[in-house]
């Protein structure tokens, strides 16, 4: 062991690693989101989609188109984290960034009529992941479990639910 592992070691006891390890939510809700992304990853990579593409594609699904700022509030990222996560979107002639005529400072992100498509074929593969899922772990859980995620900080009762 080196020494700043061994003072380190010495400073944090290992019981303090321990109870973090069984106890931090956030560790526990980021290893459930990481796996729960690989298993939608999974799901959606016939169509090359990310879990990721596939709910910025469907948050764009809406009567009109919406601007950049509803956007990023409902996927609870930054508007430079939504600028890049729809470069590659843009490139594959899925999504149009447009001038917003109301504003024409603002963006109005549009589905193509092959982001559309794309996203008609990908819904059905969410819904069987989702279904899947839902089996495992069942019905009530499941709903208890977006019930108490909605109530951290960046779920839809902190005010990061946008139509």
């Amino acid at each position: 062991m080196s020494r700043s592992a061994a003072a380190a070691s010495r400073l944090v006891p290992y019981a303090t690693t321990l109870a973090v390890r069984d106890s931090c939510l956030c560790l526990h809700v980021q290893r459930a989101a990481r796996g729960l992304a690989r298993t939608f990853d999974a799901a959606l990579a016939p169509l090359d989609l990310t879990n990721g593409q596939f709910s910025l594609l469907m948050s764009l699904n809406r009567p009109e188109p919406p601007g950049m700022g509803p956007v990023a509030a409902l996927l609870a990222m930054d508007r430079t984290t939504l600028t890049a996560a729809l470069k590659p979107l843009q490139r594959r002639g899925l999504v149009e960034v447009t001038v917003d005529p109301q504003d024409r400072r603002g963006r109005l992100l549009v589905l193509t009529q092959d982001g559309l498509a794309l996203l008609a074929q990908a819904a059905p593969v969410w819904e069987r992941a989702h279904a899947s899922l839902a089996a495992e772990i069942g019905p009530a859980e499941m709903e208890m479990l977006r019930s108490l995620l909605n109530r951290l900080p960046g779920g839809s009762a902190a005010g990061g639910r946008n139509p």
